[in-house]
């Protein structure tokens, strides 16, 4: 008998990750969209600071990653982790007031972008440095399987990381100790301005998770239904006690590597080939045709989404700013 999978399957209506569903996927991924342009309008009005670095095209990889995780479950994330906060359930609000540099943002408004964390969701944390989350990611299953506890971790990171030597010392140990991670590869194609062309002689990232003696699969990242899919077999894999599974997601960034990319290095119709598959209408024609949601089903989430990400603009940057004189409130600990 053939299972069907939940984001396809009629819709309950359902939110929760327990239970994900069609309407559950597409909030998601509308909301990272929305978020990550609303965040583009206000870095371009002189309304935000420091740099950017957004997951405009590839949202199908969050929202499809996360939709297979229970909330008791982590992630470690990358500096073009937007999405993945949003898809693990961190509220829009504050996030938004992090991003604003306010008293009531995640980190108190001094992590910014790249540092969002969200222990109550199970994110543990975006990260600045490349590669940086895999190895926080291996040494978090280990805690898992220490305390005898069956959640997962993910381990979100971009094609670069794969030739940090973290990413292979992280392998190497979850292999030897079949801890319950999963990697997950965004590849974009690009390493900042270098395509992957040039940085690595294998065809597919996964062929790498053969090195180490486990799975590697290599999916279309902008179809959320493959992801979710991918995914679940590799967290069944991992609560089983059978170790990590690397998945290489195939997508691509709309916009450049961050706000002071001039994106000289792709063509325009490179660029425009691959919004063609952009993996919200994509996903939106495949529940139309598959009778999942009605198209005023679909409107009716688009509008909730943009609501939420404008309620959060407007409360963020009603909030205090953040507090100059707690600076070094979370460096250093007061002495008794």
């Amino acid at each position: 008998m053939t299972s069907i999978n939940p984001l396809l399957a009629p819709d309950t209506g359902s939110i929760s990750q327990h239970e994900p569903s069609a309407s559950a996927a597409l909030e998601s991924l509308l909301s990272i969209r929305y978020f990550e342009e609303a965040v583009d309008g206000l870095f371009a009005r002189g309304l935000m600071h420091g740099t950017m670095h957004l997951s405009i095209g590839q949202e199908a990889v969050a929202t499809g990653v996360c939709a297979a995780l229970l909330k008791t479950d982590f992630i470690t994330s990358t500096h073009r982790g937007h999405g993945h906060c949003i898809a693990k359930g961190a509220d829009l609000t504050r996030m938004m007031a992090e991003l604003l540099a306010k008293q009531t943002g995640y980190c108190r408004g001094r992590g910014g972008s790249m540092h969002i964390a969200d222990v109550e969701t199970g994110n543990l944390g975006a990260n600045g440095i490349v590669a940086g989350g895999i190895p926080i990611a291996a040494g978090a299953a280990l805690a898992q399987k220490m305390k005898g506890k069956d959640n997962v971790v993910v381990s979100f990171f971009g094609d670069g990381a794969t030739n940090e030597g973290a990413f292979h010392e992280a392998m190497n140990l979850a292999a030897i100790w079949d801890l319950p991670v999963i990697f997950v590869c965004e590849n974009n194609k690009y390493g900042m301005s270098g395509s992957t062309e040039f940085s690595m002689k294998i065809d597919q990232i996964s062929e790498r998770a053969g090195s180490y003696g486990f799975p590697g699969v290599t999916v279309d990242g902008n179809d959320v239904d493959a992801v979710f899919e991918a995914t679940k077999t590799a967290v069944e894999r991992a609560r089983e006690g059978k170790g990590p599974t690397l998945i290489e997601c195939m997508t691509y960034r709309h916009k450049g590597h961050s706000k002071s990319d001039k994106n000289l290095y792709r063509t325009k119709e490179e660029i425009e080939g691959w919004k063609a598959q952009d993996p919200i209408g994509r996903f939106e024609q495949k529940i139309l045709e598959q009778g999942t949601l009605i198209q005023e089903q679909i409107d009716a989430i688009a509008e909730k989404a943009r609501d939420s990400v404008r309620s959060a603009i407007t409360e963020a940057s009603e909030a205090p700013d953040s507090d100059p004189a707690e600076l070094l409130s979370s460096v250093y600990r007061e002495a008794k």
